[in-house]
């Protein structure tokens, strides 16, 4: 049995010893360890964040492995809380449908499923669902919902019992899941296991080159453990039986790539979208150590300069809070130097409020607080959401507040600041 945390010593996609550290990271706690007042005496670990490139396959990854039960036995992330994705869901869900056409009553099984809110797209459609997640709070919110769900980790001896009982699936999906088991070959054979024939593995996942481009720093933490990119994944998914038919690039999560896979030599061709992400790859040089230490650098200079205005603003006497109990808010506040200087965070989410933060234990208020206490800086943790929280607050704005973003650059937005152009690019 492995014992964790622990180091992988080779590349979870090509078996390659040829690893090399691109991206040196702040160590921190698990991203979403928020924990109520009377844990606040616990010690949180803090667990490495490295990057790594396979020099045999190109794959990016963390190489430093906690224990999934420690990751997703219990989650406060449910999908359908969130509007924006729910929407994206059912986009998504109505082109895997017309892409695929299956019968009624075929079997759609989604890897990660969380509560049910993309199986329920294809369960309106007279589809037979079955979601699989280890979480036993969303597992549970999905069944009463009426969404049936496994309370397990996917495995093959999973996946040989359900093709077993229920069937080979038409579709199975692994969004925002294909990501984050470390043993990647196993999920991906187990995956070809439960796909019938004709079927179809749609997956999606952040995409490395939009990590790349906007700097999604809040998509690095110990859950993601691959950042993917087409060129190893396509060779990866042939090593297992399968093949990518098609890729498509999307917004949702700052840049993500929705992947379509059959079995090797299944019906469906391949379209030009695969050969074309690989070739812009190429073109990036995406799979070069030094792309990506060039990306560590930009990280850097940022980090440079936010240490510099946190020292003027602390200079100044000014009290900064943060926006957004995020996720990815946890690197950017070990990474970046902010434990010591947020005096609080604000949050919408009720199951938030009232906690406190991974390691500092910045307490998180809801966001009344930021016209009750009137902090005079704000520092946008939720970085994916910033348009739209600096839209909902210009009140805050008008009476003389600022919010700060860092990403792509340091910005200070002011009352008189031009309001966001919705149409710009995520972030």
């Amino acid at each position: 049995m492995s014992t964790y945390p622990r180091h992988r010593t080779t590349c979870r996609l090509c078996d390659s010893g040829q690893l090399e550290l691109v991206v040196p990271m702040t160590p921190t706690p698990l991203a979403d360890a928020y924990v109520p007042r009377e844990q606040l005496a616990e010690i949180q670990p803090c667990f490495p964040l490295d990057l790594y490139q396979c020099r045999a396959c190109g794959h990016v990854q963390l190489l430093d492995v906690v224990d999934p039960r420690l990751l997703f036995g219990q989650y406060s992330y449910f999908s359908g809380r969130s509007g924006g994705l729910v929407r994206h869901f059912q986009q998504y869900a109505e082109s895997v449908l017309q892409k695929t056409v299956p019968a009624a009553g075929s079997l759609v099984v989604d890897i990660g499923s969380n509560d049910g809110c993309f199986l329920r797209f294809f369960q309106e459609r007279g589809l037979r669902v079955l979601g699989i997640d280890p979480a036993q709070n969303v597992a549970r919110a999905a069944n009463e919902a009426g969404i049936e769900t496994l309370a397990e980790f996917f495995d093959g001896a999973l996946a040989e019992r359900l093709a077993r009982e229920r069937g080979r699936a038409q579709i199975v999906a692994a969004n925002n899941v294909f990501a984050h088991t470390d043993e990647m070959a196993e999920m991906a054979d187990a995956v070809q296991t439960l796909l019938a024939d004709e079927g179809v593995f749609v997956f999606e996942v952040s995409y490395l080159l939009d990590v790349i481009d906007h700097l999604l720093l809040g998509t690095i933490f110990h859950e993601h453990l691959c950042y993917h990119s087409v060129t190893p994944l396509d060779a990866f998914l042939r090593r297992h039986g399968m093949e990518l038919i098609d890729v498509q690039r999307v917004t949702i999560q700052g840049g993500s790539l929705i992947g379509t896979a059959q079995r090797v030599g299944g019906p469906r061709k391949s379209t030009p979208a695969v050969a074309e992400l690989k070739a812009l790859e190429d073109r990036r040089a995406m799979h070069d150590p030094a792309t990506l230490k060039a990306f560590s650098g930009r990280i850097e200079a940022v980090r440079s300069d936010v240490s510099s205005l946190l020292r003027r603003l602390q200079d100044e006497g000014r009290v900064l809070a943060g926006f957004g109990a995020a996720r990815g808010g946890t690197l950017l506040i070990y990474h970046f130097g902010l434990g010591n200087r947020l005096r609080f965070i604000v949050d919408d989410s009720p199951d938030k409020q009232g906690l406190y933060s991974p390691g500092f234990h910045i307490p998180v208020l809801p966001t009344a607080a930021l016209y009750e206490q009137r902090p005079d800086d704000a520092f946008i943790l939720a970085w994916v959401h910033s348009r739209s929280i600096i839209q909902n607050h210009r009140r805050y704005l008008d009476a003389g507040g600022r919010f700060i973003t860092c990403f792509p650059q340091i910005e200070i937005v002011t009352r008189d600041s031009p309001p966001p152009d919705p149409h710009a690019a995520v972030p």
